[in-house]
C-alpha cells in the first residue's frame, strides 16, 4: 500500500465504494474504518469507525484478534453512538466462536462530542447524512502560543508575568484532517470546517452519467457534479477523493478528473485510487 503525502500529512488505505474503505494517518497514530482488515490496518490502535456497513466496519473482529496474537496493545474503538447494541452483539458472537477475549476499549461518541487522542491531538465527530447512521471526524491539533497581547515584550518580563500568575498564553486549534465517511454533499453547508480543514478527505462515489445525481443521491453519496458546483467554497490546502465505485478503473478516474476540474481544485485534488485496477 503506497502512502501519500497531502499537505504535509501521510496518508495511506484504500477506499472502493461498497467493497471497502480503511484511511490510516500514520503520524497521527490513527485511522478512519478498517475495510477487511488489509494488513497496514493491524498497526494502527485507534480506529474511529463511521458506520457499521460491512465495507467499512467488517474487519475489525479480526483486528482485535490479529492485536491480541501479536501481543500489541489492545486498540480503540470509536464509533458512533447508534451502534453500541450491534457492535457489543457482534464481539460476543465473536468470543464465542473464536473461544477468544478479542480485547479493545470500545467510546460511543455523538455529534459534537470531544475524544482526546492525546493532550495535543482531539478528534470530534460530526453527523454525516447517509442511508444509515453516520459520522465523519475532524481532526485538531492543540497548541498552547503567546497571546499577541505580549507578543513583543522581552523574555525577561514574560517571565515575570508568569511568576506574578498572569495567564499569557492561549490555546489555538487548526483542523488537520476532516474525513467525510460515506455522505450526501450537504454536508459541506452544515459542517463549514470541511472547507478549511488543511486535509479534507472527501467520498466522491459517481463521477459522470452513469449514476445521476438524483440516484446518487438517493444512494447518500457524493456526486463529481456537487463537488464542481461548488467549487469555490474549497479552501483546504489539499483534498483527497475517495471511494469511487467499483464500476470506474483508475484510468477512467485519472481522464475524468483531468477533464472536468477547474483548475483551482486540479492543482489540490488526489485522487485514492489504491485497489483499482
Amino acid at each position: 500500500m503506497k502512502p501519500l503525502e497531502l499537505a504535509g500529512i501521510r496518508v495511506e488505505g484504500l477506499s472502493i465504494g461498497g467493497i471497502e474503505t480503511f484511511l490510516g494517518l500514520p503520524q497521527f497514530k490513527l485511522a478512519f474504518d478498517i475495510g477487511r482488515c488489509p494488513p497496514e490496518a493491524v498497526r494502527y490502535k485507534h480506529i474511529l469507525f463511521t458506520h457499521a456497513h460491512m465495507d467499512h466496519m467488517g474487519g475489525v473482529a479480526y483486528h482485535a484478534a490479529t492485536r491480541a496474537l501479536r501481543r500489541m496493545p489492545a486498540p480503540t474503538y470509536v464509533l458512533p453512538h447508534t451502534e453500541v447494541a450491534g457492535f457489543e452483539a457482534l464481539f460476543a458472537a465473536w468470543r464465542q466462536l473464536d473461544g477468544s477475549d478479542l480485547p479493545h476499549t470500545r467510546v460511543a461518541l455523538r455529534p459534537g462530542d470531544e475524544h482526546v487522542l492525546r493532550k495535543d491531538l482531539i478528534a470530534r465527530p460530526f453527523r454525516s447524512p447517509h442511508r444509515a447512521p453516520c459520522q465523519g471526524y475532524l481532526v485538531s491539533l492543540r497548541r498552547r502560543k503567546l497571546d499577541p497581547e505580549f507578543a513583543d515584550l522581552p523574555p525577561g518580563a514574560i517571565a515575570s508575568l508568569r511568576r506574578e500568575g498572569r495567564r499569557i498564553t492561549r490555546d489555538q486549534e487548526t483542523v488537520e484532517v476532516a474525513f467525510t465517511g460515506d455522505t450526501r454533499i450537504d454536508v459541506l453547508d452544515t459542517v463549514p470546517e470541511l472547507r478549511t480543514a488543511r486535509l479534507l478527505i472527501l467520498e466522491t462515489t459517481f463521477l459522470d452519467d452513469r449514476v445521476s445525481v438524483d440516484e446518487c443521491r438517493s444512494k447518500g453519496h457524493v456526486h463529481l457534479d456537487e463537488v464542481l458546483a461548488r467549487a469555490d467554497l474549497f479552501q483546504n490546502e489539499a483534498i483527497l477523493l475517495t471511494h469511487f465505485s467499483a464500476r470506474y478503473r483508475a484510468r477512467d478516474v485519472r481522464g475524468i478528473l483531468n477533464e472536468r476540474l477547474p483548475p483551482s481544485l486540479a492543482e489540490r485534488v488526489t485522487p485514492l485510487l489504491e485497489g483499482f485496477a
